[in-house]
């Protein structure tokens, strides 16, 4: 009997020894959650208004005080990745005018509010010759605030479409993001929380053109307090889910556009998109023979790939956008 007394109270101290250093660990990682949490929000706040960061660059500021790319990210993009993207691309898009990165807002994608952007920072800046990249979904957008900004008399020279559905239907993994636009319609946000297992999904499905490191890597840029909200992701699938680029065939004027890719892109069908954009743009279109052979990921992945997309900026600058000498053009009242 007192064999068993001994036994329980043994037992009684060991559980309760184990619950404490349970309730100490799950104290610890809920501080931490609720830590990350606040400075989620804290940080997602900051980014409710649609901004357009520069990226500095003392050479090209001296030489190019009035001209700029702006780069359009892509879909889940952050502002840190977009600057890292840019970036990369630094070495070429320098030569021909300063850069800037339009960060969209995490209350969600609003092209209105994009293209007011655009046109203050036009204004400020004083700017006489616009180039933009549209990164992925991104050209999507630069084709639109392109038409659009067109119409208040501030024309686009240039729109680099790198690796960019033409519609919705140039997108790979169709089931999925029709869910996502489905949820997104419905007024069903997906939460952070569960964002991660989402991401990992779908970067698994496009194994084959991303390594297991890339997979990790974007997969915890995701679950960082500075990815893009939820909000932002939904809003970007609907845009592309109901974007129609003949709305803009006629609103373009004499912007040309080039468009780029991979024919191992498995998130962006290379060959309908590529045919796409030469069907529906035919007055804009100059080439769509530019391919980022060797790229991996295969899809819009200068940031991985900076030496393959530099070499092709270069061509098209040389080609399509010539060296200012001066001059420009001026804003229509």
């Amino acid at each position: 009997m007192k064999h068993d007394d001994g036994l329980a109270l043994q037992q009684a101290r060991g559980f309760r020894e184990s619950s404490r250093r349970s309730f100490l660990i799950g104290s610890a990682a809920a501080t931490l959650v609720t830590a990350d949490l606040a400075f989620t929000r804290v940080i997602q706040s900051q980014r409710e208004q649609t901004r357009i960061l520069p990226l500095d660059d003392d050479r090209a500021r001296a030489r190019f005080p009035n001209d700029r790319w702006v780069l359009f990210p892509g879909y889940k993009t952050s502002w840190e990745e977009g600057l890292w993207i840019l970036n990369s691309l630094r070495p070429t898009l320098s030569r021909r005018a300063q850069m800037a990165v339009m960060g969209y807002s995490n209350r969600g994608l609003d092209i209105n509010n994009i293209v007011a952007t655009m046109n203050r920072y036009v204004e400020n800046f004083r700017l006489e010759r616009l180039y933009f990249y549209g990164h992925s979904f991104g050209g999507m957008v630069a084709v639109e605030v392109a038409a659009r900004l067109r119409d208040r008399g501030i024309p686009v020279e240039l729109v680099l479409l790198d690796s960019s559905p033409s519609s919705r239907f140039d997108v790979q993994d169709q089931r999925m993001f029709d869910g996502v636009v489905l949820l997104y319609e419905a007024g069903v946000r997906v939460p952070i929380s569960v964002r991660g297992t989402y991401e990992l999904g779908e970067r698994i499905v496009h194994k084959n053109e991303r390594s297991w490191s890339q997979i990790v890597d974007q997969t915890l840029e995701q679950l960082s307090p500075l990815a893009p909200s939820s909000e932002l992701i939904q809003s970007e699938s609907s845009y592309i889910y109901h974007f129609d680029v003949t709305r803009f065939r006629l609103s373009l004027g004499d912007t040309k556009v080039v468009f780029t890719g991979s024919p191992d892109d498995g998130v962006v069908n290379y060959r309908t998109a590529r045919a796409g954009w030469e069907r529906e743009l035919p007055d804009n279109i100059v080439s769509v023979d530019y391919v980022t052979e060797g790229a991996l990921p295969a899809h819009a992945s200068p940031q991985w790939n900076p030496g393959i997309y530099q070499g092709i900026i270069s061509a098209v600058q040389r080609d399509y956008v010539p060296v200012p000498r001066g001059g420009g053009w001026k804003r229509i009242s």
